[in-house]
This record gives C-alpha cells, sequence and structure tokens, in this order.
C-alpha cells in the first residue's frame, strides 16, 4: 500500500434545507482510502453514507445538499501529490473528473442507465469524452469491458436497450461504464442490494478482481454485513451522519467497540446458525429485556395442500396479436404447509417463486393443479366465493411503501379489511390499536400516513393489515429484502413471535439464505419454474443434493473476513429461456425420496 492516500475526506459537513429547517446529513465525518484498498462504509438507511459518497463526486447539490464544512482531498492523475479540494472545486473541473479519475455504481441499474440509448452508445460516450477515443476505438473498448465483466454475447448486447438486460446484466453495464475510463476511485452504493444470491456472488468476485488487476482504490457502501467481510480491507461504521468506529475487516468482526457496530452485527443471520436445531427460533438481539428465545415446532395438521400447479403468461405477438407462446413461470409444483409451520421458497429471480404466491391467493390465475386450503377447493371458487375465503390468506408484499395508499392514516388502512369483512363482535378502534401494539409500533403512529415512516415501520403497517382478520395462512414475498440488518431481525423476531402466538402459517418467499435457515421449518428450492429439491431445513442445508441448490449454497456471501469467497467457487450456468412455444408440453415432474421427506427432482430440470 503506497503511503498517499488516494482520497482524504476530513471533517466533511453536509446539509439540507427541509419544511422543518435545517438538518445535518453528515456531521464532521473524517476516514483516508488508500490506492488498490477497498474501504466499506457501513450503517442503515440514514446513516449519511451515501450522502458521502454524493459529496465526493460533488453531485450532493442536485439532491437539495450542501456541503458545509470540511475538506475533500483526492490525488488527481494529472497532478500528483498536489492538493486538489473537490469541495471547493468548479463544476467544469468536476465534470472532468466524474466518470474519469472517480467512477460510481448506483444502487438501481435500471435509473442510472439512459432507456433511449443501445449499451453501445452509453459505454462509448465517456471514453470519446474523456479519452478522446474515435468511434471505432471507443466500440473496440466498450466490448472489451463487456467481456470483461462476464457479460455473455456482448456483440449482440451492445446493440440492444437497457429493458432487453436482466437485472443482473444492467448492472454489469453499469459496473462497466465506471471502469470504463479506469479511474482511480470506484465508489459503489449498494450495487448488489436488489440483486440474487448468485449474481452477488459473481459481482463481488468481479469486482475484487478488478480492483487486484488495476489497482483502483473502492468505497464500497453498503448496509449487508456479510458483504463487507467478503470485501473489505477497512471498515467505517456510520450512525445517525457520524463515524462512530473504523478499523480492519478483522477488528471490527472480532472485536467491535462502539454498542451499534455491536448491535449491527448481533443482528446479521449467518449461515450456519441454526445447525443441530429442528425448528426456527427468534434471533437474540443486544439491548432488547426480556426476549424469550423458544423455538416454534408447529403441529402436524395440514393446512395447505398445493398439487400440480401450473401457471403461465402468454407471450402475444404478430399483427392479430394471437398468443405466440408461453412463459412457463410454474411447471408443475406441489407441496404441503402444515399448521403454525413455515415453508420457505428460494431461487433466483424470475424462478417463479413469486408467481406461486400469487396463484395461491389467486392474484394470477392458475392455468391447473389444486390449492385446498383447510379442505376449500380455491382453485374451483366462484368470484363471491373467493373474497369470503380471503379472508384466511393475507399476503404481505415485498415493498411497502407501493402496498401502503399514500393518502390514507395507518389507522384507516389497518381498520379497512375490517369494514370489508365486517364482524358485529368486533370493536374495529380496539381492535386496530391492539394490532399496532402487536407489531411494536405506538398508538400515536396511527395518525400518520406512509411517508412519515421509515422502511421497516412501513412493513410493520403492512404486517398488521394482514393480520387484521386473523388469517391462517400468510404469503410473505419478500418481506424482509429491502430492509436495514437491524430492522431486519427486528420484523422477523415479530413474525416468528405471532406464528408462536396465533400458530399461523407463512409461505415464506426469499432469496437470503441466512434468513431462510432461521425461520424455515421446510424448504423448497425453485429453478425455472420447478421445485428441484424439497425437505426439512436442516436437511436441505446440511445435505443438499440437487447440483443447483449445491450452487446457491456456495453462492452465499458467509458475515466472517476468514470464509471469503474466491471465482473458482463459483461456476454458475446462464438461466435458459423459460419462454416455449404454445404446443410445448413439458414432463412431469418426479422425485426421489432421498431421506425421509427430502425429496429431488428427477426429472431433467435444465441446470
Amino acid at each position: 500500500m503506497l503511503d498517499q492516500p488516494i482520497a482524504q475526506i476530513k471533517g466533511l459537513r453536509v446539509g439540507f434545507q427541509t419544511k422543518d429547517g435545517p438538518v445535518e446529513g453528515v456531521k464532521g465525518v473524517s476516514f483516508d482510502i488508500y490506492p488498490g484498498e477497498t474501504v466499506c462504509v457501513v450503517g442503515e438507511s440514514g446513516s449519511g453514507k451515501s450522502v458521502t459518497s454524493l459529496s465526493l463526486m460533488r453531485l450532493v447539490e442536485f439532491g437539495g445538499g450542501e456541503i458545509t464544512g470540511g475538506q475533500l482531498l483526492f490525488d488527481r492523475d494529472d497532478k500528483p501529490g498536489a492538493e486538489f479540494d473537490v469541495a471547493s472545486a468548479e463544476q467544469d473541473m468536476m465534470r472532468k473528473i466524474r466518470g474519469n479519475q472517480i467512477g460510481m455504481i448506483f444502487q438501481e441499474p435500471m435509473t442510472a442507465l439512459n432507456p433511449v440509448f443501445t449499451v453501445e452508445r452509453q459505454l462509448t460516450e465517456g471514453l470519446r469524452v474523456h479519452k478522446g477515443l474515435s468511434r471505432e476505438a471507443a466500440a473496440a473498448r466498450a466490448l472489451e469491458l463487456l467481456k470483461q465483466v462476464r457479460i455473455p454475447e456482448a456483440e449482440r448486447r451492445m446493440k440492444q436497450y437497457p429493458h432487453e438486460l436482466s437485472g443482473g446484466m444492467r448492472q454489469r453495464v453499469v459496473i462497466a461504464m465506471a471502469l470504463a475510463c479506469e479511474p482511480r476511485l470506484l465508489i459503489a452504493d449498494e450495487p448488489t442490494t436488489a440483486l440474487d444470491v448468485t449474481i452477488q456472488a459473481e459481482i463481488l468476485a468481479l469486482m475484487d478482481r478488478l480492483k487486484r488487476e488495476t489497482g483502483t482504490a473502492v468505497m464500497f457502501i453498503t448496509h449487508d454485513m456479510a458483504v463487507v467481510a467478503q470485501m473489505a480491507d477497512r471498515v467505517v461504521v456510520m450512525f445517525r451522519g457520524e463515524k462512530v468506529e473504523e478499523g480492519t475487516v478483522t477488528e471490527i468482526f472480532e472485536k467491535p467497540q462502539h454498542p451499534y457496530t455491536q448491535a449491527l452485527l448481533a443482528a446479521v443471520p449467518k449461515l450456519g446458525e441454526m445447525r443441530g436445531k429442528a425448528a426456527p427460533e427468534p434471533m437474540k438481539l443486544m439491548g432488547v429485556e426480556g426476549q424469550k428465545i423458544e423455538p416454534i415446532p408447529g403441529t402436524e395438521r395440514q393446512l395447505l395442500k398445493v398439487s400440480n400447479l401450473v401457471t403461465r403468461f402468454p407471450v402475444k405477438g404478430g399483427f392479430f396479436r394471437r398468443t405466440v407462446a408461453n412463459v412457463h413461470a410454474v411447471e408443475d409444483v406441489s407441496f404441503t404447509i402444515n399448521k403454525g409451520r413455515t415453508l420457505s421458497l428460494v431461487g433466483e429471480s424470475g424462478c417463479g417463486k413469486s408467481t406461486v404466491g400469487r396463484s395461491l391467493l389467486r392474484l394470477v390465475q392458475p392455468n391447473s393443479g389444486s390449492v385446498n386450503l383447510d379442505g376449500l377447493e380455491i382453485t374451483e371458487l366462484d368470484d363471491r366465493a373467493l373474497r369470503d375465503a380471503r379472508v384466511d390468506m393475507q399476503m404481505i408484499f415485498q415493498d411497502p411503501f407501493a402496498s401502503l395508499n399514500p393518502q390514507m392514516q395507518l389507522s384507516d388502512q389497518v381498520a379497512e379489511p375490517l369494514y370489508n369483512y365486517p364482524n358485529p363482535g368486533v370493536d374495529i378502534r380496539e381492535r386496530v390499536e391492539s394490532l399496532f401494539d402487536r407489531v411494536h409500533l405506538p398508538r400515536s403512529f396511527m395518525r400518520r400516513y406512509p411517508h412519515e415512516l421509515s422502511g421497516g415501520q412501513r412493513q410493520r403497517v403492512a404486517i398488521a393489515r394482514a393480520l387484521a382478520l386473523r388469517p391462517k395462512l400468510i404469503v410473505a414475498d419478500e418481506a424482509v429484502s429491502a430492509l436495514d440488518v437491524s430492522v431486519q431481525a427486528q420484523v422477523l423476531n415479530l413474525m416468528m413471535e405471532l406464528q408462536a402466538e396465533l400458530q399461523l402459517s407463512y409461505l415464506f418467499i426469499s432469496h437470503d439464505m441466512a434468513v431462510v435457515e432461521r425461520v424455515s421449518h421446510d424448504v423448497g428450492v425453485m429453478y425455472l419454474g420447478r421445485i428441484v429439491e424439497m425437505g426439512p431445513r436442516e436437511k436441505i442445508f446440511e445435505n443438499p443434493q440437487h447440483a443447483y441448490t449445491r450452487a446457491l449454497m456456495k453462492a452465499v456471501p458467509i458475515a466472517d473476513p476468514h470464509r471469503r469467497k474466491s471465482e473458482r467457487d463459483l461456476n454458475f450456468k446462464p438461466i435458459p429461456s423459460p419462454i416455449h412455444p404454445v404446443e410445448y408440453e413439458p414432463e412431469p415432474s418426479v422425485y426421489r425420496e432421498v431421506e425421509p421427506g427430502h425429496f429431488v427432482l428427477t426429472t431433467d430440470s435444465g441446470y
């Protein structure tokens, strides 16, 4: 490591004007970044980590912020050793530095790419502006970059538009754009948050390899402690706009000093923690008094039986908009859930797990198959009977902001199901108050609106609303994937407490294997619309049989810096297309029982 840091953040202060007066987003933060090292900045939403990175690019002004104090020194390659303060630089000078000497990977690849330009146009623009390359030379370099980030069929992708690529592909294009001009400093703001575990593992390994090959310094912003363990050389922990701790990755994980860092690490579910435990149990959280940690055994009584479920979506084409093909989203899926137990469906995006959840509630119409809830055949009900049956099944959606009405007070949203399904003996106001108590939200929040709450609080409101009618089954579709780690731990504990108390059954849809290990009684692994492996949680995690399950387990980052994954460990095959011609008839799913209750698909799953 060289003595001269590439970037020095000294006493940075950033202020925002709000309708309630000025707010300080970052309060006197200082740290350095050296060439060839990865500094991870961790903390929850609102801790000021993204604001710090946007200040270094001088983009914070465009989001209503203002740098009110401190210095941001950057070591420019055209003037090595000279002190250049980004905080006071002209915007014209910053245009030369942005993208050229400091590259940035944004969190949401769809908003970071321009929808009306091809991938080639977006990749070559920076090269032509900053490096003065000809069109041919820029195109050749762009192609080389796409191959470097391992995009298959790179020549074809160059001519495509962002909407034609999957989320993981788009994120790779954003990484290629950030690396195009070989920046000295790469800022990555939550670059893997929205990605599947397999794609996340590949992108982390890719960034690590590129850092080693090019000597670029990386400032990596994340709230995922497992990603920190995988990537970081040094860690900076932020809390409410201040730096509370800094140290090497080993020091932070093995001897955290600040109570906030200790609480953050305690809230991370770690793969392997549940080994030897037959039933799920809540996580032990720091600073929570009198917490009861008891296993949740569930019952032997069957509540839901799904048999041979098939859901396909038509692909229209041609002059008459006829169905020319079908997307085989769910193909011959069968499972059961007992009362008071949790079945988790895991797999990558596009494997059909959310469609299974929606098909159960008939939010999408299955083509065939049977869904039997407590003796009632859901697929045969008419509209009125289906409406009545939905009292017993509720859904918690992935994004609570989209599933709550922004114009209604929270008390009205939680009470709405009670008005829709009136029960003469229920005092609605009392019921709503008790639901707020139950999801650990103060009653004063009942008069608030969704935008006045944090993500975790909004998700609690969604849980309270799902519980209002005392359902027997709750489908939780990625219900905690967008939450900070400590909030996620509280919401998971709340869901498990309610399960123990009310004998609730969950269909838990997730791609986070550590969370699934913590909450599940049984696990089904989905790939291309089929369940490829199914069984009790401990069997699936400790004795995975299907090749895809093993690949999935291998990809999971573990919150331990001594157990890092290398690119050699990851050998994923590209996922085949789920779109087939109308006349295509897939073969039925056939399973082999490896051990009691543990089934593996023997039909060709395409993996």
